[in-house]
C-alpha cells in the first residue's frame, strides 16, 4: 500500500492469533481491542495507543473501525463476523471462520448483501515455503498434477483435554476442525475441489468428547487425490505436505518454531529417471506471512476484489469436516 491513509482496525479475541495479528498491521491502525480477559486486551492495546473494550459490540461499532480482525473462539467467529458485516465493515476471521456451513451461511448472505469484502485467515497459504511451491506449480514445472500427501500434528500438553478445543460446544469438533482445515484448504488451493470425501475421525487418547485424529481422502472430478491425516497424538510436531506432479514433487516440512525449519524440496525428474535433480530452499528468517495476509487483504478491499482465501473456501472445507462427521454418526446408530 503505498497510500498514506491508514485505516482503522479492530481486534476481537486477543490470544495468540490475536498477537501474531498486530504484528502484520504495518499499514494499518489498531483503534480498538476486546477480549473476554481485559489483561489480554490490554497487553495488545496500550503499546499501540488503541482503546480496550469488554464489550465486542463496541468494538465492531467503533466509529474509527474499517477492518475487523475476528479471533476468537471458534463458538464465536460466525457470530462476530455477522455483526462485523452487517454494520459494513470489512472482515478478516481467522479459520475455520464457523463451528459448521449453516452459521457461516449467514454471514456469507450478509457479505454479499453488504458488498464489503471477508477475508478467511487461512495463513499457511502466505509461508515462503507454500508461496514458492505456488509459484514453481503455476509455472508447469511439476506437469499434471496427480496427488498429495498431508500429515499435520502436535502432542497437546497436560491438561489439553481440559482446554477450549476438547468442548463441542465452543469448537464444532476436534482435530479435523482445526489443524484439518488447514489441510483441506491447501489441497483445494492446489488441486481444486473435492467431488468425493470419504474419512475417519476418531478419539484414541485424550480423554475427550472430540476426535484426537483424522484421516482424509478426498477426490478431485478428475482423481486427483489428497491422502491427509491430522493429529493431536504426533507428541513430536510435525508439518509435512507433498505435491506430487507428472515431472515432479514438491515437498514442504516444518513451518518455523516447535514444527522445525520450514524448506521446500523440489525433486525433479530427469528423462532416463533415477535419483531426481534436487532444489532444497530453506526458511530460518522470522514469520512474515501474516503481514504478507493483511497487506493482500488491504488490497481486496481497494480494489473492491474478493479475497483469495474467501468464504465459499472456509464453506468448502467445512463442508468436508461436516461429512465426515456425520458420517462417523451414522455409522455408531448401525
Amino acid at each position: 500500500m503505498t497510500e498514506a491513509y491508514k485505516p482503522g482496525v479492530a481486534i476481537v479475541g486477543c490470544g495468540l492469533i490475536g498477537q501474531k495479528r498486530v504484528k502484520g498491521l504495518n499499514n494499518a491502525k489498531l483503534v480498538v481491542c476486546s477480549d473476554l480477559v481485559l489483561a489480554r486486551a490490554q497487553a495488545i492495546a496500550l503499546p499501540k495507543g488503541a482503546e480496550v473494550v469488554g464489550d465486542w459490540h463496541l468494538a465492531v461499532n467503533h466509529p474509527e473501525v474499517r477492518i475487523v480482525i475476528v479471533a476468537t473462539t471458534n463458538e464465536s467467529l460466525a457470530e462476530v463476523s455477522l455483526l462485523a458485516v452487517q454494520s459494513g465493515k470489512h472482515v478478516l476471521v481467522e479459520k475455520p471462520a464457523a463451528r459448521n456451513c449453516a452459521e457461516l451461511d449467514l454471514v456469507i448472505e450478509a457479505a454479499s448483501r453488504k458488498n464489503v469484502q471477508v477475508r478467511v485467515g487461512f495463513n499457511h497459504r502466505y509461508h515462503p515455503a507454500f508461496l514458492k511451491a505456488r509459484q514453481l506449480i503455476d509455472s508447469g514445472e511439476l506437469g499434471d498434477l496427480m496427488y498429495i500427501r498431508g500429515r499435520y500434528g502436535h502432542g497437546g500438553r497436560v491438561g489439553y483435554d481440559r482446554e477450549w478445543r476438547a468442548d463441542p460446544i465452543i469448537s464444532g469438533g476436534g482435530e479435523l476442525i482445526d489443524q484439518g482445515v488447514h489441510l483441506i484448504d491447501l489441497s483445494r488451493w492446489i488441486l481444486g475441489d473435492f467431488t468425493k470425501v470419504e474419512g475417519f475421525a476418531h478419539t484414541y487418547y485424550w480423554d475427550m468428547s472430540v476426535d484426537d485424529n483424522a484421516f482424509m481422502l478426498l477426490q478431485t472430478s478428475k482423481k486427483q487425490t489428497a491422502f491427509l491425516h491430522v493429529s493431536c497424538t504426533e507428541w513430536k510436531n510435525l508439518f509435512s505436505f507433498e505435491i506430487f506432479g507428472k515431472q515432479a514433487k514438491l515437498h514442504i516440512e516444518g513451518l518455523g518454531g516447535s514444527y522445525g525449519v520450514e524448506r521446500l524440496a523440489f525433486y525433479k525428474m530427469l528423462p532416463q529417471m533415477g535419483p531426481p535433480e534436487t532444489m532444497i530452499w530453506e526458511y530460518p528468517m522470522g514469520d512474515n506471512s501474516w503481514e504478507l495476509e493483511f497487506n493482500e487483504f488491504l488490497d481486496d478491499i481497494r480494489l473492491q476484489r474478493t479475497p483469495s482465501a474467501n468464504l465459499l473456501d472456509a464453506r468448502a472445507a467445512l463442508s468436508i469436516v461436516e461429512h465426515i462427521y456425520k458420517e462417523q454418526k451414522n455409522d455408531h446408530h448401525t
